[in-house]
């Protein structure tokens, strides 16, 4: 049955049993109590019918829930004549599970949001024109127009001078993030400028948006272990009310007071409070950035003491920026980088692509080059208005020169030499390093605070660069020069002293992500191998937000187990009431009701939660 057709039975469930009791009190005032018991009664009825196919289709599933004491009351109360308390139980009952469906699709808000927001068409360049076309029909190399109000319906690269893009649905970035000519674009944002053209760099189901989307609905379709253990504290509670209840009547052989036990007892906050708190705690997270797959995942990472990193795209920014340009001629360094640039226009290496995005961030002119020949790994070679350009490795510009240029020695561990030679002299070197994130000492000594015991660092780099580029962020251990193989293998060591979460966003990084308790991918620009193997994905490129999930996490879990005990508590104390006779089965019922609504409002204090690194994440985001 789906989430509609539920919400349509629940609320018209409801709203019969309150019709109901209302009409037989009205009755009951006129003095007609035989006609108000037949009305209470019809009321009943339909209730407990729903209530039973509920019960028989959990014990097919093999679950035992506190249900049955909501049949047992309900049923009992009708036996003995209690023809107003079973009213009441009915309407407390069919209130609670309503009370339930509203508060979960208020949790669920910002995830049906995401799936509101998916674009079913696209406007191409096609022919000097442009023309509408469905989104499926979209394929990399398409040029589109996204018009302002847009939806970009694919992931591609900004053609047009400037575009202002709207990620806060997808990332929690409150302020619209400026791109330039070349930049990437992820599909999900609004375009919250002028119009502008995108060349697609995939089709819409290889997407970033669409990959949001089935996580959603993977999130949405969880389940959480704490829910399952929640089922399995129940029968517990339910041997405990039974037998109170038969300790009441058989003590004073009154059934009354069975039954008003029966109904302080239900429905038990135990089944109402705990999926109210996790899936709040799965919206909250959302809206900043961090998208959990389930439930599971959520309870998982409130446990969580040991962390390891990737080097790489996580704590690295993973692109190669330009730390210097020496000019070993006449040439100045800019112009040195604009017309190495210019060649690498005609390479998709990822020192090539850095290249030209630095140029262009610099406000350089990057004419058309003629003539490129790329030597796959080692550089290219062209023309650049007229003039003869070499670009790539120091060993393989000076093989082409013939000469037995040695690049300086005093080379930082990590970083990367580019050779630039115009018209045949070597014209100087570009030195490019993929520096620390900015955030990353904050970062992990936040970490630290929300009680991470162990933090360390795995990646496949040498020794000496995972140590030079890591150097002063106090980890507990850096493990270098380790394959995907020996990557899981560390995670297996580690989870011998708890929980452990795993981020990384690369291919390398997926069966390690699996293998972790929890596995954290960099989703934003991470492989999609990462992201299908993780069970979150953050879906802002900043490793800031992992220690938002976690605090989310745990402050969700503590709600949720907060309220089960309170609850619980509360309704032991009725029951205590209720068979010494200090509570009539209808007060009994009135009180259980006043204990549901209070937990349930206070599971949804986990839509206001604000984690401890929110404010410096705001503070700290570019203003761009």
């Amino acid at each position: 049955m789906d989430h509609t057709r539920t919400d349509w039975l629940k609320t018209a469930l409801l709203a019969l049993a309150a019709t109901c009791l209302g009409a037989g009190l009205v009755l009951r005032l006129l003095g007609n109590g035989e006609l108000a018991s037949a009305v209470w009664t019809a009321g009943v009825v339909p209730v407990l019918i729903a209530l039973c196919a509920e019960i028989v289709l959990s014990l097919r599933r093999g679950d035992v829930g506190l249900d049955v004491v909501a049949a047992l009351s309900m049923g009992a109360a009708l036996v003995f004549g209690e023809t107003l308390a079973a009213s009441v139980v009915a309407v407390m009952y069919s209130g609670g599970t309503f009370l339930e469906s509203v508060a979960e699709g208020r949790a669920r808000r910002e995830m049906r949001d995401l799936l509101a927001r998916v674009p079913r068409s696209a406007t191409r360049h096609r022919n000097g024109g442009l023309q509408d076309v469905p989104l499926e029909a979209v394929v990399a190399g398409d040029r589109l127009l996204i018009r302002q109000g847009d939806v970009v319906p694919v992931d591609g690269t900004v053609v047009s001078e400037i575009a202002y893009l709207d990620a806060s649905a997808l990332t929690g970035e409150a302020l619209p993030v400026r791109l330039g000519n070349g930049d990437e674009a992820m599909s999900g944002a609004t375009n919250a400028g002028e119009a502008f053209d995108l060349v697609a760099a995939r089709t819409a189901g290889e997407s970033t948006y669409a990959g949001i989307i089935r996580l959603v609905e993977e999130a949405e379709r969880s389940r959480a272990p704490m829910s399952r253990l929640a089922d399995r504290w129940s029968l517990g509670f339910l041997a405990l009310t039974v037998t109170l209840a038969l300790a009441a009547w058989g003590a004073t052989g009154d059934p009354i007071r069975a039954v008003a036990v029966l109904v302080v007892a239900t429905p038990c906050p135990l089944i109402l409070a705990v999926p109210v708190a996790l899936v709040a705690g799965l919206s909250r997270a959302a809206r900043y950035g961090v998208l959990i797959k389930g439930a599971a995942p959520l309870e998982a990472m409130a446990h969580i003491r040991t962390l390891i990193f990737d080097k790489t795209g996580t704590l690295t920014d993973g692109r190669p920026q330009i730390v210097a340009v020496d000019s070993l001629g006449g040439l100045q360094p800019d112009e040195i980088l604009r017309l190495a640039a210019a060649l690498e226009q005609g390479s998709k290496h990822p020192v090539a692509q850095a290249l030209v995005q630095s140029a262009l961030a610099r406000g350089l002119r990057l004419p058309v080059p003629q003539a490129i020949r790329e030597t796959p790994g080692e550089g290219v070679e062209g023309q650049v208005e007229g003039r003869a350009v070499l670009s790539g490795g120091t060993g393989f510009v000076a093989g082409r020169l013939g000469t037995d240029h040695t690049p300086r020695s005093a080379l930082a561990a990590g970083a990367v030499l580019v050779a630039v030679a115009v018209d045949g002299i070597m014209a100087g070197h570009i030195v490019m390093a993929d520096p620390l994130r900015a955030e990353a000492r904050d970062v992990l000594a936040g970490l630290r605070q929300l009680g991470a015991t162990r933090i360390l660092l795995a990646t496949g780099d040498r020794e000496e660069v995972a140590h030079r580029v890591t150097e002063g962020l106090g980890l507990d251990a850096v493990r270098a020069g380790l394959t995907p193989d020996l990557k899981v293998a560390l995670v297996q060591e580690e989870r011998r002293n708890g929980p452990v979460m795993m981020v990384g966003d690369g291919v390398n990084d997926a069966p390690a992500l699996a293998a972790a308790d929890v596995g954290v991918a960099m989703g934003a620009r991470g492989a999609a191998a990462s992201a299908e193997a993780a069970d979150v994905v953050l879906l802002v490129d900043r490793i800031d937000r992992i220690g938002s999930g976690l605090d989310i996490a745990r402050q969700s879990r503590a709600i949720a187990v907060q309220s089960v005990v309170a609850g619980i508590g509360l309704s032991v104390l009725g029951m205590i009431a209720a068979a010494v006779g200090l509570l009539t089965p209808v007060e009994g019922a009135l009180l259980q009701e006043v204990i549901d609504v209070a937990v349930i409002l206070n599971a949804l204090r986990a839509l206001r939660i604000v984690p401890q690194m929110a404010d410096r994440q705001e503070a700290e985001t570019p203003m761009t």
